[in-house]
């Protein structure tokens, strides 16, 4: 299969803008799966809950997920992309699947960052997304910090990570790249570049996107400035062997019965 990311540099509160970027590039592919960065439509430095709530869209009926159902269909591709999802009196960091079909899926950030704790509510559960032999299993950004949550999506039954991200921190892709080693899953990070700013707070995007296999191969990547659109073909099956040698598998390995204090808030 045909798989990529697109890697972008985001105008704070453009959303039109934004999404008129992205639907720019994406009409140069067809007849693939493409992650795009977290909250690619609005910018990430949110000063206050007033200026969150303006921005946040639901995802029924709302313009960005109406105009990337547009662009996938057009060029029949599948999109995973971050933004600001309003859900009743709630907004969530989310990540939303939309299929060349018109099918659509959500993912609602579990694991908040720094600020992104004063203005979101956290979600409280996984998403897997099946497409064919296809099982995308959803992350966003800070998710890449925990292990326990690739290794959830693994077991029920994800073959591919994707992972729409704004990576600041310098370990993110690394990370990645273990959990797809650990997991014995492909991953895809699309991650942002460039410096926003918002008075006098600022963060700088690393960019680094990239695509890495069961194994943790590299099997493309982008720079840390550029924007870019990168496409390679997967055999999705590699996923599928769980084996390390004759004798280890990462799943069948697995004891359940000691890993239980990693359910509780607090190990002693």
């Amino acid at each position: 299969m045909k798989i990529g990311f697109l890697q972008m540099r985001s105008r704070f509160g453009e959303v039109k803008s934004n999404v008129k970027k992205a639907i720019s590039l994406l009409n140069k592919v067809s007849d693939a799966t493409i992650v795009l960065p977290e909250l690619f439509n609005t910018g990430y430095l949110f000063k206050n809950q007033a200026e969150l709530a303006a921005l946040a869209e639901s995802v029924q009926g709302g313009y960005t997920v109406g105009e990337m159902k547009k662009i996938a269909k057009k060029q029949h591709l599948n999109l995973i992309f971050g933004m600001a999802q309003k859900s009743g009196r709630n907004i969530f960091n989310s990540a939303v699947y939309v299929s060349q079909k018109g099918k659509v899926d959500v993912y609602q950030k579990v694991h908040l960052f720094d600020r992104e704790k004063l203005f979101f509510t956290p979600g409280r559960s996984t998403r897997v997304v099946t497409d064919g032999k296809a099982k995308f299993g959803m992350m966003i950004c800070f998710d890449w910090m925990f292990p326990e949550m690739a290794r959830v999506l693994t077991l029920q039954g994800a073959n591919i990570l994707v992972h729409p991200a704004n990576l600041i921190l310098p370990w993110g892709q690394n990370a990645m790249k273990v959990r797809s080693i650990e997991n014995g899953v492909f991953s895809v990070t699309a991650n942002r570049v460039g410096i926003e700013k918002r008075g006098t707070m600022s963060l700088s995007f690393t960019g680094e996107s990239q695509i890495v296999s069961p194994r943790g191969e590299v099997l493309v990547s982008a720079g840390d400035r550029s924007e870019v659109l990168k496409v390679i073909d997967i055999n999705i099956e590699e996923a599928d062997n769980k084996n390390i040698n004759s004798a280890n598998n990462l799943l069948s390995d697995r004891v359940p019965s000691i890993y239980a204090p990693i359910a509780r808030r607090s190990v002693k």
